[in-house]
Formats: C-alpha cells, sequence, structure tokens
C-alpha cells in the first residue's frame, strides 16, 4: 500500500477501517460519519489532517443520502429546509478560513459536552420540543450553531438531527432532510476547505481513496435502517451521538 499525506501504511489500514464503521452508522442512521471520523482519524493522525480526509467521502456519501429515494423528494426537502440550509452553508464557508487558528483541543471540547449533555438528557425521557410557531426563529439559530460547526470541525450532523426531532420529523422524511442539509454542506465544506488550503494535492489522494471504505460500510448501514422501527431508530441515534461525543471530549482533554 502506498504513502498517501506521509502516512504509513498500518495507519491508512486503520482510516480504511474507521471510515468503513463510518459508512454503517451512516447507512444505518443517516448520520454521524464525520464525527466519527475526524473522532477516529485524530487518534492516528494530525487532526487537521483527518478534517482533509474525511472531506471527499462525506461528499459522495451525502449524495448517495440525498438522493436514495429520487430527485423529487431531495428538491421538496430543500425547499421546505431552505433557511436552514443557507445559514448553515455561509457559516461552513466563512468559519472554515479560521479552523488552522483554532487549538484542536478547543474544538473537540466545544463539540463534545453539548452533545453527550442533550443527547444523555433526552435518553433520560426528556425530548427537546419546538413549537411550530417557533420553528422558523429555530432554524435561523440552530442552523447558525450548526454551520459554526461545520466550519470549525466539519460537523454539524449532531444539532441537525436534534432539531429535526425537535420538530417531530418522521424516520423516512428525516432521512431524506439529513441527505439533502449534509450534502449541501459538504459542497460548502470542499469550496470552503479549497480555499483554506487545508484540502490540497497531497491530502485530496488520502480522501478520495477513503470513498471506496465509505460506500462499502453504507451498504451494510442502509440494510440495518430499513430493518428498525421509530424507536429504535430514534435511540441508536442518540446512543451514537453520546459514544462520538464522549471521545471528542477525551480528546479535548487529554489532547
Amino acid at each position: 500500500m502506498i504513502e498517501m499525506a506521509g502516512q504509513a501504511p498500518a495507519v491508512l489500514l486503520l482510516a480504511f477501517f474507521i471510515t468503513m464503521a463510518a459508512g454503517v452508522v451512516k447507512g444505518a442512521v443517516g448520520f454521524a460519519m464525520p464525527l466519527i471520523m475526524i473522532s477516529g482519524l485524530s487518534t492516528v493522525m494530525d487532526p487537521k489532517l483527518a478534517l482533509a480526509a474525511m472531506i471527499i467521502p462525506v461528499l459522495v456519501s451525502n449524495g448517495l443520502q440525498t438522493f436514495r429515494q429520487g430527485l423529487a423528494e431531495a428538491l421538496s426537502a430543500a425547499r421546505e429546509y431552505w433557511r436552514y440550509l443557507t445559514v448553515v452553508c455561509l457559516s461552513i464557508v466563512v468559519v472554515a478560513q479560521t479552523v488552522v487558528f483554532i487549538p484542536h483541543q478547543v474544538f473537540y471540547l466545544v463539540l463534545g459536552v453539548p452533545i453527550v449533555t442533550l443527547c444523555v438528557v433526552q435518553l433520560a425521557g426528556w425530548r427537546l420540543q419546538i413549537a411550530p410557531e417557533r420553528r422558523r426563529a429555530a432554524e435561523w439559530g440552530i442552523g447558525l450553531i450548526s454551520g459554526l460547526l461545520g466550519g470549525v470541525a466539519g460537523i454539524w450532523g449532531p444539532t441537525t438531527v436534534l432539531y429535526l426531532m425537535a420538530i417531530n420529523t418522521t424516520k423516512a422524511r428525516q432521512m431524506i432532510v439529513q441527505g439533502v442539509i449534509y450534502g449541501t454542506g459538504s459542497v460548502a465544506l470542499v469550496v470552503a476547505h479549497l480555499k483554506s488550503g487545508l484540502l490540497n494535492a497531497e491530502t485530496a489522494p488520502l480522501s478520495a481513496m477513503l470513498v471506496i471504505p465509505a460506500f462499502a460500510g453504507m451498504w451494510i448501514g442502509f440494510r440495518l435502517q430499513d430493518r428498525m422501527d421509530a424507536d429504535l431508530f430514534r435511540k441508536s441515534t442518540l446512543s451514537v451521538l453520546i459514544i462520538a461525543g464522549l471521545n471528542l471530549i477525551r480528546r479535548g482533554i487529554i489532547g
């Protein structure tokens, strides 16, 4: 196996399996590929390289998820959630330009602590609810938070999922909407990091290579997803968030 971005073959093999595991989870619950990849890959390589490595697999996998139910469903979701999409994408492009200046431990903690707190509370029985009359304000506000996190660490899935659950989006609709939001945000992420220089001639081949295990994992995950009932889907989603969030906190504390 050739070296990519200066990484040894053993590191590349670990990156392959981490990405495949992330693909399985992505296919099963519709999100968490960036969260798992950034937390897993950053244990074996520089966090900024981990961020670059996940960009192309995330873009391609989100495109697959977006159009799995057809173009008409994707366009319908885009029209319904255009405010959220707009603020997420703009925030990602702007904030991503600052990522090279932010200490690694800071953005791990900024991501991990609120994710774990919110998910534990919800598994304990409390559910965030957003009334219909407050949905527009929530779209702008939560969309901004999602975009800030996306720009810093390439992760805007957890807050998006919590928002969709708070407005009682059905499982089937949630998968479509997540695909559209993540797919559009992924395009913004690619543009942002081409501009920031994080995605370049050295890091792009590594990122492109990881598309293969990402697809393999998603193929498995899609089959798991089709067998889940709504309650199991919700609990699985929150459990994945907690595990990934705890790993981010660990990284933020010990470096």
